[in-house]
């Protein structure tokens, strides 16, 4: 199947303040399109075209090399940045849904305790990658991967990503990562989170 790019529920300035709408028609026509487009030529002419994207990534150790490079960086990108725009809402929302709040308590005990743990590990992670909230097995913890690994190569579900790639801020904030991580917080579609948690 030919992957597209995913239709943004909002235009590119909508979630001004915080991205400012140059970034975000850049990183959503350049950046993740250029995966797209990657990674349809790389699976063009193989018996894997047809297959959903996620199914490859359960099975990435056995697929051809280059493919699976391709379908690690670029399907891996794509995925990442679809769950991405999809997390991201200009309406803020002030309270969490009852049950993304009770398994968000479950785990680290009060919401603030999970904000300050996924901003640590965003603000610490090295380099390129993506902070994430995944739901491992029956529990969600907060991981961090390099470049544009999916959670799913793991065998963990995202339900919640942040991107951390310099060309997600970098107009706006330059170095300043940590005022991006903080912008972030103000922008989060907790419905969709939930959504999210509940397809797991």
């Amino acid at each position: 199947m030919i992957q597209v790019l995913p239709t943004l529920k909002y235009s590119y300035s909508d979630l001004e303040p915080y991205i400012d709408a140059k970034t975000m028609e850049l990183h959503y026509t350049k950046h993740h399109q250029g995966y797209i487009d990657k990674l349809n030529a790389a699976l063009e002419g193989t018996k894997y075209a047809d297959q959903p994207l996620e199914q490859l990534f359960t099975k990435l150790d056995s697929l051809p090399d280059p493919l699976a490079l391709s379908v690690r960086n670029h399907g891996g990108g794509h995925l990442n940045h679809s769950l991405f725009w999809s997390i991201l809402t200009p309406d803020k929302q002030e309270q969490l849904p009852n049950l993304l709040s009770s398994a968000i308590n479950s785990t680290f005990t009060d919401f603030d305790t999970f904000k300050q743990q996924f901003t640590q590990a965003a603000a610490s992670h090295f380099g390129s990658g993506w902070a994430w909230l995944v739901k491992d097995n029956d529990h969600l913890k907060v991981i961090t991967t390099p470049n544009q690994d999916s959670p799913l190569i793991q065998g963990l579900t995202p339900i919640l990503g942040l991107d951390l790639w310099e060309h997600a801020y970098y107009l706006k904030y330059q170095n300043r990562r940590a005022e991006y991580i903080d912008a972030f917080w103000n922008i989060v579609n907790w419905s969709q989170v939930e959504q999210n948690l509940n397809n797991a």
